[in-house]
């Protein structure tokens, strides 16, 4: 017979409860964050049709669960679907399996396509697309969000929702300003101007550090395989970047935020 010391034991359940103190917090911290965003930007509204681009990442999985979980509050009255949309040509998968359990446990119909693109060979209408068109993280994000914007069209869906947090929003706004010379970003809230469709981003208050913790505490499948692209980018050095400049300024993160509010670069109609 083995007998536990009492302060081994007590040791145990203090460590216990401290792990279910800190994952409430994350989680309400994630919900009131949410909902902040949602109210701050006005980003749903009654009797919005709402389509979730559903990579399979940790981003897209929480986006969902947020509005699925949101959307069974009375108000506001809103309806979700999401997409996952697979590229022949591209080597990463996610399991779909789990994706319709995931969707099927929420109550959220899953839509799954497949597409694919040809470097070189997009039709290409601006000098910039010119300058983009053998990229094939472009392409692919191109194609993506074509498969987006007909189904959600099929469907009757006025909104699309993205699972961009709020370090791609500024790590995007670094990009620009380092790359492009000019400052902006992806827009919390991004209304289309050629076609009836409105882009949301109900993560953009949302640090990736929380989404990252709520994702291992929840149990989060991971992708089967990564995208072979994703770290050959300047987006990576500029995540290097953003890193030591918290380091230098740990109100860095919110000085580039409210420079953007300031700018009024985090709504576009």
């Amino acid at each position: 017979m083995v007998v536990v010391q009492p302060s081994t034991w007590i040791s145990t359940y203090v460590e216990k409860r401290s792990q279910e103190i800190e994952s409430h917090r994350l989680e309400k911290r994630l919900k009131e964050r949410f909902v902040r965003a949602t109210a701050t930007y006005h980003l749903i509204e009654d009797d919005d049709r709402i389509l979730v681009g559903l990579s399979g990442g940790k981003d897209s999985l929480l986006l969902l669960e947020l509005l699925a979980k949101r959307a069974k509050i009375e108000h506001p009255r809103f309806s979700v679907e999401a997409l996952h949309v697979r590229m022949e040509n591209i080597h990463y998968e996610t399991d779909t399996s789990y994706l319709h359990a995931f969707c099927d446990a929420l109550g959220v119909p899953l839509h799954v396509k497949t597409t694919r693109f040809e470097i070189g060979t997009e039709t290409v209408k601006t000098s910039r697309d010119i300058r983009r068109q053998k990229q094939p993280c472009f392409l692919c994000s191109w194609m993506r969000r074509k498969e987006m914007f007909n189904l959600a069209q099929e469907l009757g869906c006025n909104k699309i929702a993205l699972g961009h947090h709020q370090d791609d929003i500024l790590h995007t706004a670094l990009m620009n300003l380092a790359f492009q010379g000019r400052f902006d970003s992806m827009p919390a809230r991004l209304k289309m101007r050629k076609m009836p469709l409105t882009i949301i981003r109900p993560l953009c208050m949302i640090e990736e550090q929380d989404i990252k913790a709520y994702a291992e505490s929840q149990g989060y499948k991971k992708q089967q395989k990564r995208c072979p692209y994703e770290s050959d980018s300047h987006r990576t050095d500029i995540k290097h970047l953003y890193d030591e400049m918290e380091l230098m300024n740990p109100e860095a993160r919110f000085s580039i935020w409210r420079a953007l509010n300031a700018a009024n670069k985090l709504i576009e109609e």
